[in-house]
C-alpha cells in the first residue's frame, strides 16, 4: 500500500525525495511527537492510523484527527512552526516512510508538486478536524463509531485489525459502556465481528450505511484535493 503523498510524484522529484526517506515500521503506541517539543522527523504512512490529540488537565485524551495513507505526520512545519501543542502517536499499527525533516523542507524547494500536495493536504486535514468538531455535536455514538471504523478499515491491509474498547471510547469522547452498546449493535446488525479487541468488518457497505453523512464528506474532500493539479 503506498502513501498517497507521495505516489504518482513526477520521476524527477521522487529522485530528490527518496533519498531523505526510509522504511519503518509504526509500531501500537508509539509516539511521533511530543506536545511542544521540537518536531524531527515527517512520517509518511503507507498503512495503519496515526491519531493526533490533546490531554487536558483533568487527564482525558481527546482525539481530534487521524491519519493514513493519504496523509503525513509533522504539518506544524510546512506552516513555518517547529512544534505543536498535541501528541501524535500510532493509533493502528502499521509501516510508512520517515523522512529528517530540515532536509524535506530543504527539498520542498525543488519539488514544486510535492510541495502543491503537501499544503492541499493541510487544507484537507483542516476540514477533517472542522468536520469532526460538527460530527461529535450532531450525531449519536452509533453513527460515529461506524464512521471511525469506516476511516480505520480505508487504511488498513485486510478487513480486520486491532482496537480496544477503552481506546475506542477514548477516541470518540464517550465512556466505555457507551462505545460497548454502540459496538454491540453494529455486530448485531451483521456489520462488525467483535473480540476481545479484534475488529473484523464484514458489511462494508452496511457499515457505510450506519454512518452518518461526516464519512462520506471527509473521504470526498480528501479525494478532491489529491486529484487536484
Amino acid at each position: 500500500m503506498d502513501n498517497k503523498l507521495l505516489a504518482r510524484l513526477p520521476p524527477a522529484e521522487l529522485k530528490l525525495i527518496q533519498p531523505h526517506l526510509q522504511p519503518v515500521e509504526l509500531r501500537y503506541g508509539q509516539v511521533l511527537a511530543e506536545p511542544d517539543e521540537p518536531i524531527r522527523d515527517m512520517h509518511f504512512p503507507t498503512q495503519g492510523v496515526l491519531s493526533m490529540v490533546n490531554e487536558p488537565e483533568d487527564g482525558d485524551v481527546i482525539e481530534f484527527a487521524t491519519v493514513g495513507n493519504e496523509g503525513m505526520a509533522g504539518v506544524p512545519l510546512l506552516l513555518g512552526a517547529s512544534t505543536m501543542p498535541s501528541r501524535v502517536f500510532v493509533q493502528v499499527g502499521g509501516s510508512g516512510f520517515r523522512g529528517e525533516a530540515s532536509r524535506l523542507l530543504h527539498v520542498l524547494k525543488e519539488t514544486p508538486t510535492f510541495h502543491a500536495r503537501l499544503m492541499r493536504y493541510v487544507l484537507a486535514l483542516f476540514n477533517q478536524v472542522a468536520q469532526g468538531a460538527s460530527c461529535n455535536r450532531l450525531h449519536d455514538v452509533q453513527e460515529r463509531c461506524a464512521r471511525w471504523l469506516l476511516h480505520t478499515h480505508d487504511r488498513v491491509n485486510g478487513e480486520s485489525f486491532t482496537l480496544t474498547q477503552e481506546f475506542l471510547s477514548q477516541m470518540l469522547g464517550v465512556h466505555r459502556p457507551t462505545v460497548t452498546i454502540a459496538a454491540r449493535m453494529l455486530q448485531q446488525a451483521g456489520l462488525i465481528r467483535y473480540s476481545r479487541g479484534h475488529i473484523e468488518v464484514i458489511d462494508r457497505p452496511g457499515l457505510e450505511a450506519a454512518s452518518c453523512p461526516c464519512y462520506r464528506l471527509i473521504s470526498d474532500q480528501y479525494a478532491r484535493l489529491q486529484n487536484e493539479t
